[in-house]
């Protein structure tokens, strides 16, 4: 059994008004979210100690310095603390701070610990009876969160660009507060940037336009009053505008990229009805979408009423907006409900990879849906293959070690639960869901507390149906249940088909490829043979330019190929994709089989990262040097 510190607990605890701390409606934003008490939900990688003093709300007043590439000013932090508690701990990470004081500007005692490599240092601030503590600071130029773009890399090549990328601990990086998934907290901002730029926040943009901050200078107010896991606090600054997709949806871009983004992401208030229909009402207020410039590490992140999307998924015919899907879906499993660690990663990525396919079913039909499930049955055994095979540890859901698990998180995580679905009833299985984001929004999650609640309001002691679920088989074991339902697609079938009449000898100009998807072309460039006769390749190449293809996803998939054949003629394409493109899911595949092809590959790669590692956000910088320094 699960403990929580509620608010209505921390209410008898610390002598609250039970008035402030009233219970919220069912599946409503509290006042003050709970925290998880149990052992497994115990945050190794935060030093707070939320259960003696926690963070509750998070008030940032910051200035954007692009010529110091530093962020400077105050985080104002709400402070809930039992009786008698004399100190709070944040987390921080190379942070400048500068003093410490109550919010009636008297000074408080405060230290920085030694810091830890990944973990940063813990800021100790010694409360005095203060319920409100003001941090002056400035984040340092190369913090982790932060990416300062110069012009040159930006679409529109005239103004520079700054965002951030909080995922999973590096918020720590330009905020100081408890950054854990499982420490809940509402928050404001006031950024104040150079004029001619615009300053957008993951939360209600209450001055869109910004206002006067001085001479060359506005200021952008910003406010988040339901409670967050402190990730998902984001910003970006640049030259952007702003188009309607409908009534409570919009995409923000570069002027130059708005026309493209807003093409391909047309449907996008029609998922959000979608999404609802099937799991209840969005709950975020605005759904808006930013594409950022080709830097940004991820396919896109799921920041609340802000989603930040690569430019990579644009392909003018929007055949990847299966990305567009998920970060949506993560605005109930993620964002409504989070994991309290990230050794419990899975119940954000592996449910809104679950919801993302359902999303698409609703939206394009069920072959589509298929389609992406039965190619994602593919990356997963490839992931699987490559992390040891059906026995590595990393194949867990429930991780202990917090090793890379590429996509095993996301897909066998959609896996368990389309079989969840498939033994209970499609009908049943969504009556739980919606229940269970009802109970348990606005909170943090373990794979302890749902299976205990996945057992409390369905399995309800039928032991039959328990055995046949394998719910710790799936939820602790490696590799794949035998009950692991594999969906198969007709399209892709017809690919497959074509693929052994190529692979038999028949000629590239024969395929029929005109209407074929990213993923028919993924799944014909995966199912290729690994070793290739530099002919073929040639040939393959000539028929359809996969070198240079602008689909940044085949780019990628075939330049993997060319490399596993040391084929020569790509290597120019694959240096200059190195360059252009930030996003870790085409990046560590391509150094990775660059590695494993020994001397010939390893020099291409130390080559390409010379020059390429400065305009990698921190974090994939982080995942390529661990793949050269093997």
């Amino acid at each position: 059994m699960r403990t929580f510190l509620t608010a209505a607990c921390a209410a008898l605890l610390l002598g609250a008004a039970p008035a402030v701390l009233a219970a919220a409606q069912p599946g409503a934003a509290p006042a003050v979210a709970p925290i998880l008490t149990t052992p497994e939900a115990r945050d190794v990688m935060t030093y707070a100690r939320p259960e003696i003093a926690r963070v509750t709300h998070v008030d940032l007043d910051l200035e954007v310095d692009f010529q110091e590439q530093i962020l400077r000013g105050t985080a104002t932090l709400s402070v809930l603390a039992q009786p008698g508690a004399k100190e709070i701990i944040l987390d921080t990470d190379s942070l400048a701070v500068t003093r410490v004081t109550d919010d009636q500007g008297r000074a408080l005692a405060w230290s920085l610990g030694a810091a830890e490599p990944e973990k940063g240092a813990p800021l100790t601030v010694q409360l005095n009876g203060a319920q409100r503590i003001v941090v002056h600071y400035a984040a340092r130029p190369g913090a982790s969160a932060l990416q300062w773009l110069p012009p040159q890399m930006t679409a529109g090549k005239q103004k520079p660009f700054l965002f951030s990328q909080g995922q999973a601990i590096l918020n720590r990086s330009w905020i100081p507060t408890q950054d854990s998934p499982g420490i809940r907290q509402t928050w404001t901002a006031r950024l104040v940037v150079p004029e001619g730029l615009m300053a957008v926040m993951s939360a209600d943009r209450l001055t869109p336009e910004g206002e006067p901050a001085g001479a060359g200078r506005r200021a952008f107010r910003f406010a988040m009053d339901k409670p967050v896991p402190p990730y998902l606090i984001a910003l970006a600054v640049g030259d952007l505008a702003f188009r309607p997709l409908g009534p409570r949806t919009g995409v923000y871009a570069e002027p130059s990229m708005l026309d493209r983004a807003a093409y391909e992401l047309a449907d996008t208030e029609k998922m959000v009805e979608v999404a609802e229909a099937l799991y209840g009402p969005y709950r975020w207020g605005r759904y808006d979408v930013l594409v950022l410039p080709p830097a940004f590490p991820y396919g896109g992140m799921e920041n609340p009423t802000l989603t930040f999307l690569t430019p990579t998924f644009i392909t003018g015919d929007r055949s990847n907006v299966n990305l567009v899907a998920h970060e949506l879906a993560h605005s109930w499993s993620g964002n409504l409900v989070t994991n309290a660690t990230w050794p419990d990663g899975w119940l954000n990525e592996g449910f809104t990879s679950y919801f993302e396919n359902r999303i698409m079913e609703g939206m394009y039909g069920r072959a589509r849906a298929v389609l992406e499930a039965d190619l994602d049955w593919d990356i997963l055994m490839r992931e699987i293959e490559l992390a040891g095979g059906m026995e590595a540890p990393t194949t867990r859901l429930r991780g202990d070690d917090g090793e890379e698990s590429g996509q095993i998180d996301y897909i066998k995580g959609s896996l368990f639960l389309r079989t969840l679905e498939t033994i209970l009833g499609r009908e049943r299985w969504d009556a739980y869901l919606t229940s269970y984001f009802n109970r348990h929004a606005f909170q943090p999650q373990t794979t302890a507390g749902f299976l205990a609640d996945l057992r409390a309001h369905e399995i309800k002691g039928d032991k039959a149906l328990e055995a046949k679920l394998q719910l710790d088989a799936w939820a602790y074991g490696t590799g794949l249940p035998d009950n692991a339902v594999r969906l198969r697609s007709e399209a892709l079938a017809a690919v497959d088909a074509q693929t052994r009449a190529f692979v038999a000898g028949g000629k590239a100009a024969a395929l029929k490829t005109a209407d074929w998807s990213t993923q028919e072309w993924l799944r014909f460039i995966g199912n290729l043979p690994r070793q290739m006769a530099a002919d073929r390749l040639a040939e393959l190449d000539a028929a359809f330019n996969l070198s240079r293809s602008p689909n940044a996803y085949v780019r990628s998939a075939w330049l993997e190929l060319a490399i596993a054949n040391r084929w020569e003629p790509a290597v120019p394409a694959l240096e200059a994709f190195l360059h252009s493109v930030g996003r870790t899911l085409f990046l560590r595949p391509l150094y990775r089989e660059l590695v494993a092809q020994g001397n010939w590959g390893r020099a291409i790669a130390e080559r390409a990262y010379r020059t390429a590692r400065g305009t990698y956000h921190a974090s994939t910088a982080a995942a390529i040097d661990a793949l050269l320094n093997k």
